[in-house]
């Protein structure tokens, strides 16, 4: 009966398990600090209280602990003996990487309906996304990634696994680790048909939304409006191509197969590439947020400034 499993991609890693920890935890350092400075420069600029920045600011929240779920273990792999996760551990991180990978998904849907009304709907937008209508759509978010995956991992908690325990994936997740049950497996297809709806009908909506989005802003008379408005939905934009992209490719493939190496690019893309480019793309594309950051900045050092 297998207690733990092993990732079988890090012992090929082995001399070089150094100088990849030291990149990776970097990385992971700057996921962190950049996503929370986000976050608390949101709620402390009262010009940032709006349903959009709202919205970021969650996502940035959520961006911490979906990296938290997959990092500090790869870490923990690289510089140790040890390249296992035991069984209980397997579980609980497939648990919390894909329902905050879903929260996620479902957060990025309300923020282009967000967008969609503010941009094409001015006049009722003020009254439709109140505070508690966020918040309602936020927890609603949570709701859904949290619940929608249980199904599947108390399924997988019952199987047996007798055989090989070696994973061929930088984590934990669905494809690996059935393909290791000694038993019938073939009700992951329904599951697979599940999951392929759930990223399907957040697409449709978000596609939509910007193709809607971009016909109204294509229709301004104002070149400076459709600059303020193309500059507003195009930090959105590449968020929502880099996340539905890369997982699309991970779990729309159905009985298509890739080789271990686009495995673990595809992986590593949405796990670590797409988390580390969001505080870059929110900061950096967005006026307001620079701005807000340069203000929060220049408050802290003027602070430390009146206490020397």
């Amino acid at each position: 009966m297998v207690t733990e499993f092993l990732f079988s991609i890090f012992p090929h890693l082995h001399e070089g398990g150094l100088l990849l920890f030291v990149p990776l935890l970097l990385i992971y350092g700057f996921i962190v600090t950049g996503n929370l400075m986000i976050f608390i420069v949101i709620q402390l600029d009262m010009a940032l209280h709006t349903p959009m920045y709202f919205f970021i600011s969650v996502l940035s929240f959520l961006e911490i602990w979906y990296t938290t779920a997959t990092i500090p273990k790869m870490l923990s792999i690289l510089v140790s003996e040890q390249k296992t996760i035991s069984f209980a551990g397997c579980l609980l991180q497939m648990y919390f990487f894909h329902s905050l990978g879903i929260t996620e998904g479902c957060v990025l849907t309300a923020m282009a309906v967000d967008r969609y009304l503010a941009i094409c709907n001015p006049l009722r937008y003020p009254t439709i996304m109140t505070p508690k209508f966020c918040i309602q759509l936020t927890a609603g978010s949570c709701l859904c990634g949290f619940l929608l995956v249980l199904p599947e991992i108390v399924w997988i908690s019952t199987l047996p696994f007798c055989g090989s325990n070696e994973i061929h994936q930088i984590f934990c997740d669905f494809t690996p680790v059935l393909s290791l049950a000694c038993t019938d497996t073939s009700l992951v297809v329904i599951v697979d048909a599940i999951h392929a709806v759930e990223i399907l009908a957040s697409f449709l909506v978000i596609a939509l939304s910007y193709v809607r989005i971009i016909m109204v802003i294509l229709g301004m008379p104002s070149a400076e409006g459709r600059h303020k408005a193309f500059s507003t939905c195009a930090a959105h934009l590449a968020v929502f191509l880099l996340f539905f992209g890369s997982v699309a490719l991970m779990y729309l493939r159905f009985s298509v197969t890739y080789s271990v190496f686009w495995d673990t690019a595809i992986a590593v893309s949405f796990v670590i590439l797409a988390p580390f480019l969001n505080p870059i793309i929110y900061s950096l594309r967005n006026k307001d947020m620079k701005d807000a950051i340069g203000k929060f900045f220049h408050y802290q050092k003027g602070a430390h400034g009146n206490k020397s």
